[in-house]
């Protein structure tokens, strides 16, 4: 059988592989840190479930089904292409159990079935953090999602960044106030502003029955952006007047003062987001790289008032989701990270010959048992060759036997020096694998 890729199920190597789970250790101690509690959903849900979720949902889903199942049988069973919907379940499922307000974290694969390109994978990592509570949700929340955020990302290697939030009354409100009758419609097409342009959004929105007035209005609103609550002036300027608006200005004005209170200009006031998923009802989010902004979001939520309800009781949550796969995979691919070596073994056990392999692994499991990732020669060979072994792997630190005892030596910098496995320990930077920049490389 030939080999070949898989478009959109993208596949790391040992050392793209490390910087990964760097990127993912910093985030899930930043997510514990704020507090967050860990689970995990199943893979799958109803297609029911899934789908009407926005226009989009059901054909990204990717059904499930025995393969002795009957050709035209329905797949009832979906991968889960994100972890909201999965999450909003498990609330229903398990309500009884939690104490609220739930503070979660979820760290998992997702699956898509969309056309395959830069960024946009069928199959990826998402880190997400939500809050949900029973009844009413304070809308502070808001505030505190993308600090989490920021703080997650300020203790990663990665270029400067900016939030965007918005919130889904300014243009409900907005487009009311217009006279369109279609919002969610208006809504999924402005959202695709950064992807197409002005002017393909212009002709999507009179196609779809706007006058040539009022689809540049629709524009003029979504051009509006400030890092301070000054937004709401400029789309008052505008002229148009509603009860949703209002609130919502209100609302998103709240959020930037209180969150430039605490990170001022973190958080930028970008009224052309929107989020084209249906469950999303009040402030959106959505993250870009500052010089890359081309490249989408990398980051993205929102907050959701009824998509856990049972009928009797209604949680509603807000949520934010970092796209890992999508993150990692852009700074990798441009050469921005890269990770200094290939394993996070630290130090090779060398052989003089094979009758040395038993003493080598009792000392491989003295310094293991102290916390340094040690493996052992393959094979026995002369010293050279297994130097050049561990220079190919990254791996810093060669441990052999001499008359005179164990030695260890620095295949770096050719320092070598008398070890004793009890006592003997690499420097803290050289114990696991670090992610190095295009500065540092340079």
């Amino acid at each position: 059988m030939k080999l070949s890729p898989l478009s959109g199920f993208p596949e790391f190597l040992p050392s793209d592989r490390i910087v990964e789970l760097q990127f993912l250790d910093t985030i899930r101690e930043t997510f514990e840190l704020h507090g967050f509690a860990s689970i995990e959903t199943r893979a799958v849900e109803p297609v029911e479930r899934l789908s009407n979720q926005g226009e989009d949902a059901d054909k990204e889903i990717y059904g499930v089904r025995r393969l002795a199942a009957n050709a035209d049988e329905d797949a009832a069973l979906g991968l889960h292409f994100d972890l909201t919907v999965p999450f909003a379940r498990y609330v229903l499922e398990h309500s009884g159990k939690l104490v609220f307000p739930f503070r979660r974290y979820q760290i998992q694969k997702v699956w898509r079935g969309e056309r395959p390109q830069e960024g946009r994978y069928r199959e990826f990592t998402q880190a997400d953090i939500d809050i949900i509570d029973s009844g009413e949700l304070p809308f502070h929340y808001e505030v505190e999602l993308p600090l989490v955020i920021a703080d997650a990302f300020r203790k990663l290697p990665i270029p400067p960044f900016r939030i965007q939030v918005n919130t889904r009354q300014i243009p409900e409100g907005f487009y009311r106030g217009l006279g369109i009758e279609d919002i969610t419609g208006t809504l999924r097409i402005v959202d695709k502003l950064d992807k197409i342009g002005p002017d393909k959004v212009t002709e999507l929105l009179t196609g779809a029955g706007l006058s040539a007035e009022t689809a540049k209005q629709v524009l003029r609103l979504a051009e509006i952006s400030s890092t301070d609550a000054s937004f709401a002036d400029q789309v008052r300027a505008l002229g148009v007047q509603h009860e949703i608006l209002d609130e919502g200005l209100e609302r998103l004005s709240q959020i930037m003062t209180a969150a430039n209170e605490h990170a001022p200009g973190l958080l930028v006031a970008d009224l052309k987001i929107a989020r084209g998923l249906d469950y999303y009802t009040g402030t959106v989010y959505e993250t870009q790289l500052i010089g890359d902004e081309g490249y989408g979001s990398i980051c993205s939520g929102g907050r959701y008032d009824s998509l856990a309800s049972d009928g009797k009781t209604t949680y509603p949550g807000v949520g934010i989701s970092i796209g890992v796969s999508r993150l990692v995979h852009r700074l990798i691919s441009k050469g921005l990270l890269s990770a200094n070596r290939r394993t996070p073994t630290a130090v090779l056990i060398a052989l003089n010959s094979e009758d040395d392999r038993a003493e080598a692994m009792r000392t491989a499991i003295q310094l293991r048992g102290r916390g340094i990732a040690v493996e052992v020669a393959p094979a026995a060979a002369k010293f050279g060759k297994q130097i050049k072994f561990a220079d190919r792997r990254g791996i810093p630190f060669v441990w052999f036997s001499t008359g005179n005892g164990p030695e260890v030596k620095d295949i770096r910098s050719g320092e070598q020096v008398p070890a004793d496995a009890a006592t003997w320990t690499p420097p803290a930077e050289d114990l696991r694998p670090s992610i190095s920049t295009q500065e540092e490389n340079s």
